[in-house]
């Protein structure tokens, strides 16, 4: 039997994918690019994500039952879409890399901060090795749970914050200038940018294919509405100039966080919702380098490159999370530059020789059928 996700859980794992970064590192990021308009290029940057899920979806409605490679195969040729899966595992690498350094550093740096960091490397993989082993569905059902999770952490801070919120802080707007806004979007759009790609390589699991377009459509929303919160309350309640210092800028408005006069320190109980979104990031982020690994070496099931994969995330992983400077470099400097091309360049190439190679696909299509 065939596995399949419904449309709830492809939208549930979706945000999970981007929220945790997202409000976790990259706003901090924004922060010290365009200060106080942080929220507006957060804004752009879920616009060109609306466009850029719209495209994947476009791409994979043309033959459902196929992802990402089995398209560039049929267009390109067997080596060619190795190819493609190739690069596409290199994405995965790096999105692990920023996957891990989210992770490591709201834990060890503000939870644990004598563990060693080798610990922060391991538990994440044994997790994701396991969970991805049981299967999509499993992880599927996880997301729902995750979804749950980002609404109440949400709510929570919003109760814990808005007393302290200024608006006068959001003015004036554009004070960077227009140009600058949509430059810094890049940031928040490469969190978008592993949403995408994993789209594109697990739409053929889930089920009504009719819905795909508007799950697509609500997960961006839905997920841009969690998300934009946060550099909002950041510049109301902390100040843009603050919440650039901090490599971790979402700890410091969760410690700021009040409820009542008896509950301090309440981010504790924020970060064990905070990490469910997380480790199921991890999971996708293991089992999309898998299915691209596999690929590449024209393997069905993902099983047997299960694990030497979980080890090269690992070792990457490791790397980058040893240096703070490297990791904050890596994701300032260096991987937006990998990661968008990628992320855009793939679905657009594919989906504008697949409009002048439709017979192509048709004939396929209906061989297919047969």
């Amino acid at each position: 039997m065939k596995i399949q996700i419904t449309n709830g859980m492809f939208m549930a794992i979706i945000i999970s994918m981007v929220y945790p970064k997202a409000v976790g590192v990259t706003q901090g990021i924004i922060a010290r690019e365009v200060g106080g308009d942080m929220w507006i290029a957060t804004l752009f940057g879920i616009a060109i994500a609306g466009l850029v899920m719209y495209l994947t979806i476009s791409l994979i409605k043309r033959l459902p039952e196929k992802n990402l490679f089995d398209h560039s195969e049929v267009l390109f040729g067997k080596w060619i879409s190795r190819v493609v899966s190739f690069l596409v595992f290199i994405f995965f690498v790096g999105a692990y890399g920023q996957m891990m350094i989210t992770f490591s550093f709201h834990l060890k740096d503000y939870f644990l901060p004598d563990a060693p960091v080798v610990v922060f490397v391991i538990v994440p993989m044994i997790v994701g090795y396991f969970a991805v082993y049981q299967g999509l569905e499993v992880i599927g059902r996880i997301s729902l749970i995750g979804l749950f999770a980002i609404a109440f952490f949400n709510v929570i801070l919003l109760i814990g914050s808005l007393s302290n919120f200024s608006v006068s802080a959001l003015l004036p707007v554009m004070r960077n200038g227009f140009l600058e806004s949509v430059a810094a979007s890049r940031h928040h759009f490469v969190d978008w940018a592993m949403a995408t790609l994993m789209a594109a390589m697990i739409l053929p699991y889930v089920k009504e294919k009719q819905k795909w377009s508007k799950t697509g459509r609500t997960s961006v929303m839905y997920g841009g509405l969690f998300i934009i919160i946060w550099p909002i309350l950041q510049i109301g309640v902390l100040t843009p100039q603050l919440a650039g210092q901090f490599i971790v800028s979402c700890m410091l408005l969760a410690r700021s966080a009040e409820i009542g006069l008896f509950i301090h320190r309440y981010e504790m109980i924020m970060v064990i919702f905070y990490s469910i979104p997380l480790l199921i990031q991890i999971m996708m982020g293991i089992m999309c380098a898998s299915i691209s690994a596999a690929h590449s070496f024209g393997i069905k099931d993902i099983r047997p490159v299960l694990l030497p994969v979980t080890f090269i995330l690992g070792g990457f992983s490791y790397w980058v999370i040893f240096d703070h400077i490297r990791a904050m470099d890596l994701l300032t400097y260096y991987w937006p530059s990998i990661a968008i091309p990628i992320a855009i360049g793939l679905p657009v190439i594919i989906i504008i020789i697949g409009f002048f190679m439709k017979k192509k696909l048709q004939q396929h299509d209906s061989t297919a059928s047969q």
